[in-house]
């Protein structure tokens, strides 16, 4: 009887639940839409923190998180949405510290420039910000920098730090072995390396001293200043509220009440409306997203073979399929490719390859770059018809390394021993209980010779160059999108957007017509999330930094050839 009681008090407990979490799902995903935004509104955008490429959230990501994690996408997309909405006056952008890319800073630095274009108005807010770099470059794309009365602007330059593990590594017994082709393959020197190699900082330090000629090129253009007054200002690295209006940096000074004054007209107030209430106001009751369609397919993450196992790993398998669906859906007019990964399995990357090069003969395919772009995530892009880039995305890196991690000596420091069985000669090539040979060793390198000469003939026929030129500019290094844009390794700089527009060009759309964007992945549905779905919770909430750092050393865990490029100086 007893033992009834407790199996019904779990069925009932767990109905419960079900019904609290489809109760809630209603709540949520039902709540008011496009009525909700007042005839006179404001679109307040709050940037600060990790900000994604693109999350895929689920009901319950959402529940747990207590909100929907924060997204290139969505802040892009409610840029467009405001810009057409005559219900919008203009938008707020609270500004923190931001985790993301130079890239991603122009990307949205590029969209508030554009709804600017609708004569609306734009104002950044910022209330604390000691070092304010990225932040800074982006606030400048608005009408108005607006800073607390009480508040410091930091603006110190651009730096970066790169670790390196040898000595720890040493210590604990670990030794990496790895072969490259290209001086400039540098994506293990961390593991095998005490500090820079001669070609490793030459490559770094190009990519900084490009990234900061580009911010003080931009903010002197936007701030009515010269450059050289801009890089006193940048040595000067402080200002408190009323040193940043002197020196011209902000344009007032303003306490947070105040702001809603900013959006006044005849004495009648706009009404604020938040970024993630103002993502339910669908575009297409706006006018946008109507028409053709155009497959907009995001590709994240570090390539690993096989299936994504979410939305911020490629899966060779997975990404293949999704070019591949849009290729043979005759509804679908072109396909955009959004790439923002360093690489990984050379294998995975040609099977997405192929389906690019297989798309490009049945409709237009443009590829619009990221953060970063580079080995693996060139080798999946070199084949569209166009690439678009910003000036700061990291890409190139044409090269393939193989090795692994000796474990060897860690192991005898804790008595752990093996007994080796083997039928070939080389059939523990990649155990983790003895290094490599030298006769190993050459042949990883004959493998990897091999794989790199097919990249550069990919990429010879996929940019029109030849294949001398392709290796002389390869050599696994690391260039920026306005370096790649000199080369030849891309055609344009610019980001999504400019990336539509091209896309419509060559599928003959009038570039006057709206699209309709069918995005993959999609989005989980409520009995996708509970039956299943993926869960990016977890993934969600570790720093950008450190994420890139683990993905790195799962991509050498789990693939022998790699197209992976080296992780970039967490430049501020």
């Amino acid at each position: 009887m007893k033992r009834g009681k407790y199996i019904l008090l779990v069925v009932l407990f767990f109905a419960v639940l079900v019904a609290a979490a489809f109760v809630a799902f209603v709540t949520v995903e039902f709540a008011p839409g496009p009525n909700a935004v007042a005839a006179r509104s404001y679109l307040e955008i709050g940037l600060g923190g990790e900000l994604a490429e693109w999350s895929q959230p689920d009901f319950f990501t959402s529940l747990v998180l207590g909100s929907q994690p924060q997204s290139l996408h969505d802040v892009w997309t409610n840029l467009r949405k405001a810009k057409a909405d005559r219900r919008i006056q203009g938008i707020l952008l609270r500004l923190d510290m931001l985790q993301c890319g130079w890239a991603k800073a122009a990307e949205l630095r590029e969209a508030i420039l554009d709804f600017r274009m609708s004569g609306k108005k734009a104002f950044a807010y910022i209330e604390e910000a000691p070092e304010f770099n990225k932040e800074y470059y982006l606030a400048t794309a608005c009408d108005k920098v607006i800073l607390h009365p009480l508040g410091w602007l930091g603006l110190t330059g651009i730096g970066g730090d790169i670790p390196f593990f040898k000595k720890g590594l040493d210590k604990l017994g670990i030794e990496a072995q790895f072969e490259h082709i290209g001086r400039y393959k540098t994506a293990y020197n961390q593991f095998t390396e005490e500090g820079f190699t001669p070609a490793h900082r030459e490559m770094e330090e190009s990519l900084l001293s490009d990234t900061f000629s580009r911010f003080v090129t931009t903010v002197a253009q936007a701030r009515g200043k010269t450059e050289a007054e801009v890089k006193g200002l940048i040595d000067k690295a402080f200002f408190q509220g009323d040193q940043a209006l002197a020196a011209g940096l902000v344009d007032e000074l303003l306490y947070d009440d105040q702001l809603p004054d900013l959006f006044q007209a005849g004495g009648v107030k706009a009404v604020r409306v938040r970024s993630e209430d103002y993502l339910r106001v669908k575009p297409s009751s706006l006018g946008l997203d109507r028409g053709r369609r155009v497959a907009l397919i995001y590709a994240l993450g570090p390539i690993l073979s096989g299936e994504s196992l979410n939305s911020q790993i490629i899966g060779g398998r997975t990404l293949a399929r999704w070019i591949r669906t849009a290729r043979l859906d005759k509804s679908v007019a072109a396909i955009v490719i959004r790439v923002d990964s360093p690489g990984g399995s050379a294998v995975a990357s040609d099977t997405i390859g192929r389906e690019v090069e297989l798309a490009k003969k049945a409709k237009p395919v443009v590829v619009s770059m990221s953060d970063m772009a580079g080995s693996g995530g060139y080798w999946i892009s070199m084949s569209a018809h166009k690439i678009f880039a910003q000036p700061q995305t990291l890409t190139g890196s044409i090269g393939v390394l193989s090795g692994k991690f000796n474990f060897a000596k860690l192991y005898q420091k804790l008595g752990i021993s093996s007994e080796e069985l083997s039928y070939g000669r080389h059939a523990n090539i990649f155990s983790s209980f003895h290094p490599l040979s030298a006769e190993e060793q050459a042949l990883l390198r004959e493998q990897i010779s091999w794989i790199y000469d097919k990249f550069l003939a990919k990429a010879s026929a996929g940019r029109n160059l030849t294949k001398d030129r392709v290796n002389e500019i390869g050599q696994g290094r690391v260039w920026t999108g306005s370096q790649a844009l000199a080369l030849g390794l891309i055609d344009g700089l610019g980001g999504l957007g400019p990336a539509i527009e091209e896309a419509k060009r060559l599928a003959g759309i009038p570039a006057s017509e709206s699209v309709r964007l069918d995005i993959r992945p999609r989005k989980t549905s409520f009995w996708g999330s509970f039956f299943g779905g993926s869960r990016d919770v977890g993934s969600l909430r570790l720093p950008s930094a450190i994420r890139r750092a683990l993905d790195g050393l799962e991509v050498m865990s789990r693939e022998r050839i790699l197209a992976l490029m080296p992780m970039p100086a967490t430049s501020r």
